[in-house]
């Protein structure tokens, strides 16, 4: 059974194949060669005398490279072959892949080698069922190219492999009829190219800067550049590096160049996620500056860039509303899906404003601030004239496309996300807690950039008054007192839906819990309902919806576990703040790798091991981005004008911490920690 899957991946180019290498069409998994949205190879099969390969070792060099070593046959051969295969596989704006045959034996080894290839330009939308497509194939012996085209009106993809050595190309793959002499080798390099054409047949893709051709050896300085430029750590638990390390190279991997702006972007991950999604976007940004704030300006403009201007109900597209999705394929081209530019997200629009102020608070780019003021103040007043929409002064949400459009538009957006405590669904349109904080975080900070960037006093006098009066009303009627938390959300008529999530952190980390309650909220995150000791649960154990593995009932994810715990924090809960650090942290570190998307909601002392749900995807930008989040939530940094502030809370068992090089508006400044063992003395257990 091939079961494992490989991947190698830079930006928006990756490719995933079996464990010996080859990709084929798998309904339930990604598999192939993708592009902004496209597979250009659904096939890529290597035999040697007819015979499938089988993998002895693999070596996995970087996140855009990794080697195969094989051996044709079964397994009995591995002992004695006579015979090897070296697949050494990266990607740039292209796939590469290098073939070198081994002859282990004392005679000449006449082999056939064939490597089957095909393309179904499937749409990222249609993977476990591909629409069929009249695919225009041209094989040519002369050159060795074989070229694979898609066309639907203007709409054009093209596949061109090519090969250093000799082939005879039919419709169906490139054929290799050689002889290796005796302990000698054969190579060859075979080169995938991807043509995206649009209107005019012009490539898409050539207006990029990284349409450069670049070679793996540019792209391990460019990954080194940029480990170098983020802060350095160093950490008695010698865990720590490890993980900080990996959460950097991931992102590293999850970052692409869109056609539309120069810079890089961060999409949302593998497998289902190789697009623009605004809401992680965003959040990854928010999670990152003290580490790459580079990703923060690009991501800022695209996203004003493609801010809606009109009402469009096929889009869930409103003025000012920042875009939920955006995809290049051919569903969302000629809008089959309306994922062309899909604006169904009541939380990216404040987010934006919200990522706008903090940058500045980091980078002290006034510039960016100025320029951003037309697309900051439209988000602002969506909130009031398109998010409002039973005039209640809440932020609340109702899909347009009752066809296609997401039900929830949340974060948490799975169609059973939100539910009343006997699993009765709300009505529309929703009020979701956290989006009341957000609205109201996105107030407070337009607020200040009115008054000092924008010189508009008048404007900041009454943001200021808009977010007064909505912490006062959320605290009065989302509030449940018996229960001693907030309610998840509110119906139209006000009705709450009484059920114990872990919003309860976004809350915190927006800032519109009133003082007093915040112990209140801490205890339930940190109690044995919500938190696992892996991380606090997206749903409330003994909540009748609870289920473990539920995307967002009962599973824990890192990125919501970064926010609860900057929450905690800013209202000093410094000890229960740390202690959900520690469990992501524990993730990474018994995981290792990338950190997932999300991890089953079983308690820690039942299961010993975090357990990988099948929906998550892994990596993805905003569980690699949770780790430095978390990391600067613990070392407590925060921008404080031109000084960047530090105060530490570390958990038991990390020792000492530093933070070097830490970029922002100060120039580069270090940050210093220790946990209580550390400081009391005693020596901390190391992992």
């Amino acid at each position: 059974m091939r079961q494992e899957r490989v991947c190698v991946i830079a930006g928006n180019v990756f490719a995933v194949s079996d464990s010996h290498g080859d990709i084929e069409v798998d309904p339930r998994v990604p598999v192939g060669l993708f592009s902004f949205d496209t597979r250009f190879l659904s096939r890529w099969v290597l035999t040697v005398d007819g015979e499938r390969l089988n993998t002895l070792t693999r070596d996995e060099t970087a996140y855009f490279e990794t080697r195969f070593l094989l051996v044709p046959g079964a397994a009995s051969h591995y002992v004695d072959a006579d015979l090897s295969v070296i697949r050494h596989r990266s990607i740039d704006d292209s796939f590469n892949e290098r073939i070198t045959v081994l002859n282990h034996g004392a005679e000449p080894a006449h082999l056939v080698v064939r490597m089957e290839v095909g393309a179904d330009f499937a749409d990222t939308a249609e993977i476990s069922g591909p629409l069929p497509r009249h695919i225009t194939v041209s094989a040519r012996s002369d050159d060795g190219v074989l070229r694979l085209r898609y066309e639907r009106e203007r709409f054009s993809r093209e596949t061109i492999v090519s090969s250093t050595a000799p082939a005879e190309v039919d419709p169906a793959g490139l054929t290799y009829r050689i002889t290796v002499p005796p302990h000698g080798q054969w190579i060859t390099d075979l080169h995938v190219g991807m043509a995206i054409r649009g209107e005019g047949g012009r490539d898409m893709r050539a207006s990029l800067e990284s349409h450069r051709q670049r070679v793996r050896q540019d792209m391990r300085e460019e990954l080194r550049a940029w480990l170098d430029r983020a802060p350095q750590l160093v950490a008695q638990r010698t865990a720590l590096p490890a993980a900080y390390e990996d959460a950097l190279t991931d992102l590293a991997a999850l970052c692409y160049e869109p056609l539309s702006i120069a810079g890089r972007v961060p999409v949302g991950g593998l497998p289902w996620g190789m697009a623009l999604y605004g809401r992680d976007a965003l959040v990854t940004c928010l999670q990152t500056l003290p580490f790459a704030p580079e990703l923060t300006s690009t991501t800022l403009r695209l996203l004003a860039l493609l801010q809606g201007g009109q009402l469009d109900d096929y889009h869930d597209e409103e003025p000012g509303k920042i875009i939920a999705e955006l995809r290049y394929g051919e569903s969302a081209g000629f809008d089959d899906q309306p994922t062309a530019l899909y604006y169904g997200a009541a939380d990216t629009t404040p987010l934006f404003v919200i990522l706008l102020d903090e940058y500045e608070r980091w980078s002290g780019d006034t510039a960016l601030v100025r320029q951003l003021r037309h697309p900051a103040r439209m988000a602002l007043d969506w909130i009031d004239e398109y998010g409002d929409m039973t005039g209640d002064g809440y932020l609340r949400y109702q899909r347009r496309n009752l066809c296609n459009g997401l039900v929830n538009q949340a974060w948490k957006n799975s169609p059973d996300a939100i539910v009343h405590a006997d699993g009765r669904e709300p009505e529309f349109p929703r009020a979701t807690c956290e989006l009341q904080g957000y609205a109201y975080d996105a107030k407070i900070r337009g607020a200040r950039l009115a008054r000092e960037f924008w010189h508009d006093p008048a404007y900041a006098d009454r943001l200021e008054r808009e977010a007064a009066a909505l912490k006062e009303r959320f605290n009065r009627d989302f509030w449940l007192p018996d229960l001693e938390y907030y309610a998840l959300a509110l119906e139209p008529d006000g009705t709450p839906v009484r059920v114990l999530s872990s919003n309860l952190g976004h809350l915190l980390w927006s800032g519109i819990v009133a003082e007093e309650r915040s112990a209140a909220l801490a205890g339930h995150l940190l109690g044995p309902r919500l938190f696992s000791g892996w991380g606090v649960r997206t749903l409330a154990e003994g909540e009748r919806p609870y289920n473990p593995v539920g995307v967002h009932l009962g599973a824990v994810w890192p990125s919501d576990n970064s926010l609860v715990a900057a929450g905690l924090r800013r209202y000093h809960h410094d000890e229960e703040g740390a202690r959900v650090a520690a469990g992501i942290f524990a993730v990474a570190e018994v995981l290792g790798g990338p950190l997932p998307e999300a991890i089953a909601g079983y308690p820690r002392a039942v299961t010993k091991y975090p357990v990988q749900l099948p929906f998550a995807g892994r990596p993805q930008s905003w569980s690699s981005g949770a780790l430095l989040m978390l990391l600067g939530t613990v070392l407590g940094l925060r921008p404080c004008g031109d000084n960047l502030l530090v105060n530490p809370a570390l958990p038991e068992g990390f020792g000492r911490v530093e933070l070097l090089d830490v970029p922002g508006r100060w120039g580069h400044a270090d940050a210093y920690g220790r946990d209580r063992s550390e400081a009391r003395g005693r020596r901390p257990r190391l992992r």
